[in-house]
C-alpha cells in the first residue's frame, strides 16, 4: 500500500462506522489521506477515527450523521470542510437490507430501503458537490464521487425486490450524475460488490432464515460461493479496499459513469 497515493485528499465517508465504510477509511488514510467518517452511530465512527490517529498517516473525525436527511448531509460536508480546509473525495457507503418476498413488501420495508439506499446517496451527492462547485475546479485532477452499488444492481434476487430496486437507483445515480457534473470537473463512479462478510451480510443471513428462503445460517453463504462465484470463496473489506482507493486516487482520473463488479465472478453468468 502506497502510503502517498492519497496524500491531499480530503474525503467524506458515510456509513464509516462499520463493515466496509469503516475498512475504507483506514485504508484511505493509511494512504495519506484525510477521511470524515459520517455515521448514525457515532461512538462506533469516533472509534475507527480514533484508530486511525492513532496510527499516523492522515487524520480523522467523526460525525454523526442520519444518511436520508439533508441537513445532516450538508453538516458532514462542512465538518470535513471545517476539519481539512476542503473536500475532494465522497464516498456514499451507507446502506442496509430486510428481505422481503415481493408479494410480503409492505410501504414501510420500501421507504426503510429505498430512503436508506438510494435517496441518501441523492442528497450526499448532491450536498458534497455543491461544496465542490463553491470551492472551484481543481488545477490539475478531478473532485471525485464514489457510489458504492451492487451486484443486485445486474442481479433480479426475488428475496430482496426493494434492495435490487435500490441498487438499480445507485447505478442511474451514477450515470446520471457524471453526466450532470463534468461540467464541473466532477467524476462519479462506483464498486459493485457481491457478498461481503460484514455486519449488513451476518443480519442479511439471519434474515434469510427467518423469512423462510434457507434453512440454516450460513446456508446463503455456501450457496452461492457453490452455484455463482468463479471464484470460490466469499469476500471481505479487504477485497474492496484496493479498487475503492483506486477510485478515490489520481489514477481514475480518465473514468466517470463506471460501476466495478467486485464479485467473485457472480455476473458473468
Amino acid at each position: 500500500m502506497d502510503p502517498n497515493r492519497l496524500n491531499g485528499k480530503n474525503i467524506l465517508i458515510t456509513g464509516a462506522g462499520r463493515g466496509m465504510g469503516a475498512a475504507n477509511a483506514e485504508a484511505f488514510a493509511a494512504q495519506g489521506g484525510n477521511v470524515c467518517l459520517g455515521d448514525l452511530d457515532l461512538d462506533a465512527a469516533q472509534e475507527v477515527a480514533d484508530r486511525i490517529n492513532s496510527a499516523g498517516g492522515g487524520k480523522a473525525v467523526a460525525v454523526r450523521m442520519d444518511v436520508t436527511k439533508r441537513e445532516d448531509n450538508a453538516n458532514a460536508v462542512a465538518a470535513t470542510v471545517d476539519a481539512f480546509g476542503s473536500i475532494n473525495v465522497g464516498l456514499f457507503n451507507a446502506g442496509l437490507n430486510k428481505p422481503r418476498f415481493f408479494m410480503d413488501i409492505d410501504e414501510d420495508n420500501w421507504d426503510m430501503i429505498m430512503n436508506v439506499n438510494t435517496k441518501a446517496m441523492w442528497l450526499g451527492m448532491q450536498e458534497t458537490a455543491r461544496q465542490m462547485i463553491k470551492q472551484g475546479p481543481m488545477e490539475d485532477h478531478p473532485y471525485k464521487l464514489i457510489n458504492v452499488g451492487s451486484i443486485a444492481s445486474r442481479k433480479p434476487l426475488v428475496d430482496v425486490t426493494v434492495y435490487c430496486t435500490s441498487k438499480y437507483g445507485c447505478l442511474a445515480l451514477t450515470h446520471c450524475g457524471a453526466i450532470g457534473l463534468a461540467e464541473h470537473k466532477i467524476t462519479v463512479n462506483g464498486y459493485a460488490p457481491g457478498v461481503v462478510v460484514t455486519p449488513l451480510w451476518e443480519q442479511l443471513d439471519k434474515d434469510l432464515v427467518d423469512i423462510g428462503f434457507k434453512e440454516r445460517e450460513g446456508q446463503a453463504y455456501d450457496d452461492i460461493v457453490r452455484d455463482a462465484l468463479q471464484i470460490k470463496r466469499v469476500s471481505y473489506p479487504d477485497d474492496i479496499t484496493g479498487t475503492a482507493s483506486f477510485l478515490a486516487s489520481d489514477d481514475s482520473d480518465y473514468m466517470t459513469g463506471q460501476m466495478i463488479h467486485i464479485d467473485g465472478g457472480w455476473c458473468i453468468q
